[in-house]
């Protein structure tokens, strides 16, 4: 990384850019279908900060995962003698 100083880039010390209270980390990963290693930003523990795409499948995921706890649960209640939709 580079900053401006007057007309001049010059390296950066750190990776931290405290005015936004971001960084950037190397990350290896898989980017629109390509397997390569990235500049993504990070959080102050080097954390990688997921991008739009990535939180909506996650999402996606979360809702599938509590959709089928809910299916088991109903199937154990209708297993009991309950009707879970009464």
């Amino acid at each position: 990384m580079y900053e401006l100083h007057g007309r001049q880039y010059v390296p950066m010390s750190d990776q931290w850019l405290t005015e936004v209270e971001l960084g950037l980390c190397l990350w290896s990963g898989v980017y629109e279908g390509k397997r390569d290693v990235w500049l993504r930003w990070c959080d102050a523990t080097g954390n990688v900060i997921s991008t739009g795409a990535e939180r909506a499948e996650q999402e996606q995921q979360a809702k599938e995962a509590a959709m089928q706890r809910a299916e088991r649960l109903a199937a154990q209640l209708r297993a009991l003698g309950f009707d879970p939709e009464e």
